[in-house]
C-alpha cells in the first residue's frame, strides 16, 4: 500500500499553462486555499477558473485535483504515518460519494483530453507534454488511492512518467517535471523484487537516491508545483530517517501556509520518530491550541490522532498523568482501528513502566488485535515483543 500511496504524493497544484489572466490568479487562488486545507473553496476557485477559460487543461486538472483531495481527507487518509507502512487499505475505507466520483472523473478526462489536443498539435511543446503527464498522474493516485486498483495505477502512472521523461529532455529547465519523474523512481526503488523487474519491464526507472535527488530539485525550483514537491519530500525524508531535513520543509510550509493545521501534526510526528520528544510535545500543543476553535471540518479521527501523538510525546517525557489523560481520551473518540491500536500499544508501555503486568497484557492483546486488523504488522510486533 505504501507504493501505492506515494503514487499520489501531492501532485495537486497547477503548473505552468497557457491560460488567460483570469484563469491563472483563480488557479493560484485556488492552490493557496488548498494548502490551507479551506478544500471546499479550492473546488470552487479552480470551477471559477474553468470557466473563465474552458481551454486551461490545468484549471480542469486542479479542480480534479482538489475533488481527489476532498475525498481523500474525508476518508481520514492524508498523513504521513499513512504511507509510512503498509495502513489504510483502500478497500476497507468508505467509497466516494457517486456525485465527487463523477466530477472527478469528467474534470481529469477533460484535463487529459486538452492536453491530448495541445500534444498532438505540437509535439515538441514540452508545457503540452507536462500538462497531459500531469493530468494522467492524478488519474493514477486516485486509482491507486481511492479505488485501491494498484496495478491499474501503475499502468496509467507509465504514461505520466513517460510524459515527464520527455518534458525534461525538451526543455532541461523545467525541473517542475523531475517531481513526478522522482517519485515514481522512488516508488520503484521500495518494490519487492519481482513487482521492481515487472515495473522496469513496462519502462519505469528506478534508483532511491536519484529519485530524492529529482524531487529536492522540484522543490528547489520556483515554479506553481514548488509546495507540492515540498510536502512530497516531508514523506520522502520520513521514509528515509531524514527528519531533519523534512522539519526544514515543515518549517516552510508552516510559515507560508498558516491555517493547515495538519503542518503542526506533522511536525509533532516527525519529532516524534526523530526521538525528539519535547519539541514533538510543544509542536502538538501549539498546534492543538493555535486550531482548537478552527471551524472548519476534520479528518475523521483527527482529534483523536492529536491526542495520541500528543500523549505519546508526553509518556516519553515522564508525564505520565497527563499521557495516560491524552490516552484515554483518544480511545473515547472516533479514530481508525490503527491509532486505536497504537493508543493501547503506549497504554501498554506505560502500565509496564508502573509494574502493572496485568493491565499490560490487556492493553498489548488490544493493540495487537487492533493493529493487526488495520494493516499495521509493525504496531502488532512491538506489542508482541513487549508481551515477552
Amino acid at each position: 500500500m505504501y507504493a501505492a500511496g506515494v503514487l499520489a504524493a501531492f501532485l495537486s497544484a497547477p503548473a505552468q499553462a497557457l491560460a488567460n489572466a483570469r484563469s491563472d490568479a483563480l488557479r493560484a487562488r485556488a492552490a493557496d486555499e488548498i494548502y490551507n486545507l479551506d478544500r471546499d473553496r479550492a473546488v470552487e476557485s479552480y470551477r471559477e477558473a474553468v470557466e473563465a477559460d474552458p481551454q486551461d487543461a490545468a484549471a480542469y486538472r486542479g479542480l480534479a485535483s482538489a475533488l481527489w483531495l476532498s475525498i481523500t481527507f474525508r476518508r481520514g487518509s492524508m498523513t504521513v504515518d499513512d504511507f509510512l507502512g503498509r495502513m489504510a487499505r483502500p478497500g476497507t475505507q468508505l467509497a466516494p460519494n457517486p456525485e465527487s466520483a463523477a466530477a472527478f472523473n469528467d474534470a481529469v478526462n477533460k484535463a487529459i483530453s486538452l492536453a491530448r489536443q495541445r500534444v498532438d498539435a505540437n509535439p515538441k511543446d514540452a508545457d503540452a507534454h507536462f500538462q497531459l503527464g500531469a493530468a494522467v498522474a492524478v488519474r493514477a493516485s486516485y486509482m491507486a488511492t481511492v479505488e485501491g486498483s494498484i496495478w491499474s495505477a501503475f499502468r496509467t502512472a507509465r504514461e505520466a512518467y513517460a510524459e515527464h521523461e520527455t518534458v525534461m529532455e525538451l526543455d532541461p529547465q523545467r525541473k517542475d517535471a523531475a517531481l513526478i519523474v522522482g517519485t515514481y523512481r522512488y516508488v520503484v526503488s521500495t518494490l519487492s523484487l519481482p513487482p521492481r523487474w515487472i515495473a522496469y519491464m513496462a519502462g519505469f526507472g528506478g534508483g532511491k537516491e536519484r529519485g530524492v535527488r529529482l524531487v529536492e530539485e522540484a522543490a528547489a525550483y520556483p515554479g506553481e508545483d514548488q509546495t507540492d514537491a515540498r510536502f512530497a519530500l516531508v514523506l520522502l525524508y520520513n521514509r528515509e530517517k531524514r527528519y531533519d531535513d523534512a522539519l526544514k520543509q515543515l518549517a516552510i510550509i508552516r510559515a507560508q501556509y498558516p491555517r493547515n493545521r495538519l503542518a503542526w501534526l506533522e511536525s509533532g510526528a516527525t519529532s516524534l520518530r526523530a526521538g525528539r520528544t519535547a519539541d514533538a510535545n510543544r509542536f502538538l500543543e501549539d498546534g492543538m491550541a493555535r486550531f482548537a476553535e478552527d471551524p472548519r471540518l476534520r479528518m475523521p479521527g483527527e482529534d483523536a490522532l492529536w491526542l495520541y501523538k500528543r500523549g505519546t510525546a508526553r509518556a516519553a517525557l515522564g508525564r505520565t498523568d497527563e499521557a495516560t489523560q491524552d490516552l484515554r481520551k483518544a480511545l473515547t473518540l472516533q479514530c481508525r482501528h490503527w491509532v486505536q491500536g497504537r493508543t493501547h500499544l503506549e497504554l501498554g508501555k506505560l502500565a509496564l513502566k508502573a509494574g502493572d503486568r496485568a493491565a499490560a497484557t490487556r492493553e498489548l492483546q488490544t493493540a495487537i488485535s487492533l493493529c493487526d486488523g488495520d494493516n499495521d504488522a509493525a504496531s502488532a510486533e512491538e506489542a508482541r515483543r513487549l508481551l515477552k
